[in-house]
């Protein structure tokens, strides 16, 4: 499923002039990556920042930071500089043009460092200009945390002189400084991860120092847009692997790797976290029993995490559910938009792919813990910037029976007038079901295929149900849709719903399914009515159901909601996010 652009063009005659419109972003078509998982492919570690007795240069790192942004001024602590280098990174940090590429648009310092201070050699003539030529001029190269940024000044010390600055996007210096290597080693040391995969406290001593410089300078991380560096542990013939995020001080992830020709295949941020996903939990099927619960999860090609074969207490609940698409329509532009699908990192065509595996999470309350959730983040390569986008999947099952499939997004999109429908498929367990609505006085059946959207009108039970569906023995399941009284910050799910024969031997979207409907439609044609032609009976008969919310973005003050920015925090910009939430409450029916 291919991330999918549509403009629509008005051209009847009737249609009045439209203003141009600002230039739109491009489609995100992904890249397929042909990756070939190793047989070890690694582990994403807990991103857990280490306490300062199992680290102390950390400790002297913050005080560090602290005190650079209070003076407004870079990061130094480079070593071994003669009097010339000093005096040149000292007259770089002072000048102006300097000092404004390192300070956001309304004037606060970023973090930043002195990376290097070098004498000009014939590389660096284009940048130096004529008046260097013949004088004994330095390239200082400071690095921007904050934006990923390369900040370069060429600096005649003699005469006191800056004579050129340039900023240069989404780059970092070619040599990390010691400090900074010693750092990440210590974070590395201090790490249980790595205590784990050694099966032995590490030891300094491991660390291959004399190959740090070289094999550094491969894994920038590329998605976080982080610094980040690789401690490499030498254990027998094997080599680990540790990539270090030196903006967070954190661990991202840890691989063996061989000794020999495939040591020198650096190990990268985006390598591991698609090797992982790929071979733990999109080549294979993992089975998860809790709290009474028992199901089978998968990542999959394009329809996010799909869940099957759910059980309560060993009775059948779900045959399967999934996230088939996301539809964003954007108003102001009408027409204009995306249908995003959401899988796996490699062998994909999805546009928002998983950067890590699903994760299991308590879920609480004032009495306790009530279930647990689990849980699995899609994200674009650039989010939180403009037209990015962040996704989880969150399926909840409570000791009680009770289960919620949960869709929330966490912007940012391409404009703050966006409406995101994202389509959930639920099939039920095999069996003869009777489907009904509250019409305010009782339960009425649906007696064929239709699909109905929820209204501020809508009409519900005192307990908040819209929907029943029981078999013959009268069991089953009362279905509440979102209105904003789940606690996950959701404010009404306004959701279409269609109620769909699913007899097993058809498919109805049980298989991966391509692009799924038209991202911009404001009705019913969202891509399940499809399964309602010609409409069959709904009597006594297996279901799907198909949710499809509707959750209307905003950047107002004070009433952000399907919305991220970057903000900036000691120093460096760090998402903020306003998360939507949408996604209906299936209540166990006993008996009636």
């Amino acid at each position: 499923m291919v991330s999918t652009l549509v403009f629509l063009l008005l051209v009847a005659c009737s249609q009045p002039a439209v203003s141009p419109s600002p230039p739109l972003a491009p489609a995100r078509t992904p890249v397929v990556r042909p990756i070939t998982p190793p047989a070890d492919p690694g582990r994403l570690a807990l991103r857990a920042t280490p306490p300062p007795d199992a680290a102390p240069l950390l400790a002297e790192r913050l005080a560090q930071v602290e005190r650079a942004l209070v003076r407004a001024e870079p990061l130094m602590a480079l070593e071994g500089l003669d009097t010339a280098q000093q005096t040149a990174w000292q007259l770089a940090i002072a000048d102006e043009r300097v000092r404004q590429a390192l300070v956001t648009a309304d004037g606060r310092m970023v973090r930043s460092e002195v990376f290097g201070v070098y004498p000009l050699g014939p590389a660096d003539d284009a940048l130096a200009g004529a008046e260097c030529q013949n004088r004994a001029c330095y390239r200082v190269e400071l690095y921007d945390y904050a934006r990923n940024r390369t900040v370069i000044a060429i600096v005649e010390p003699q005469a006191q002189r800056v004579y050129r600055v340039a900023a240069l996007d989404d780059t970092q210096p070619t040599v990390v400084p010691r400090h900074l290597l010693d750092l990440a080693a210590q974070i590395a040391l201090a790490s249980p991860d790595v205590r784990k995969e050694l099966d032995l406290p590490p030891d300094q001593r491991m660390i291959q120092q004399p190959q740090m410089k070289v094999q550094f300078q491969a894994t920038a991380c590329e998605r976080s847009r982080h610094l980040c560096t690789a401690p490499i542990f030498v254990w027998g013939d094997r080599a680990l692997w540790v990539i270090v995020d030196l903006v967070d001080y954190t661990i991202i992830g840890l691989r063996w790797t061989d000794l020999g020709a495939s040591s020198r295949r650096p190990v990268t941020e985006q390598r591991l976290q698609d090797d992982v996903v790929t071979a733990r939990f999109c080549d294979q099927k993992t089975d998860l029993r809790r709290s009474g619960w028992s199901l089978r999860y998968l990542l999959t090609s394009t329809d996010g995490l799909r869940i099957e074969d759910v059980r309560f207490n060993e009775t059948p609940v779900l045959r399967s559910a999934k996230l088939v698409d996301v539809h964003i329509s954007y108003s102001q532009q009408e027409g204009f938009g995306y249908s995003d699908a959401l899988g796996c990192p490699a062998f994909s065509a999805a546009a928002v792919v998983a950067w890590d595996g699903p994760q299991i999470e308590a879920i609480r309350s004032a009495n306790g813990v009530e279930g647990f959730a689990l849980v699995q983040r899609f994200r674009s390569e650039f989010w939180p910037t403009p037209c990015n986008y962040a996704y989880r999947q969150r399926y909840e099952f409570y000791q009680d029976g009770r289960f919620r499939i949960v869709f929330v997004s966490e912007g940012r999109g391409c404009g703050n007038d966006g409406m995101y429908r994202p389509l959930m498929r639920i099939a039920l367990a095999d069996d003869q079901y009777t489907f009904s609505e509250w019409d305010g006085a009782g339960w009425r059946d649906w007696t064929t295929e239709g699909w109905q959207v929820q209204r501020d009108t809508t009409l519900y039970t005192p307990e908040g149900f819209q929907y029943r569906i029981v078999n013959g023995a009268r069991r089953g399941w009362h279905i509440a849709p979102g209105r904003g009284q789940f606690g996950d910050g959701g404010r009404g799910d306004y959701a279409y719903l269609y109620a769909v024969r699913g007899d097993a031997d058809r498919d109805e979207g049980e298989s991966d399914l391509p692009t799924l409907g038209d991202c911009c439609n404001t009705d019913e044609r969202q891509g399940p009515e499809r399964f309602l032609t010609p409409p069959e009976s709904l009597e006594r008969a297996p279901l799907v159901i198909w949710y499809v919310p509707q959750l209307k973005n905003s950047d107002t003050p004070g009433a952000e909601y399907c919305w991220a920015d970057s903000v900036l925090n000691d120093g460096v910009f760090v998402p903020r996010i306003w998360p939507c939430a949408a996604g209906p409450l299936f209540v166990p029916v006993g008996g009636e």
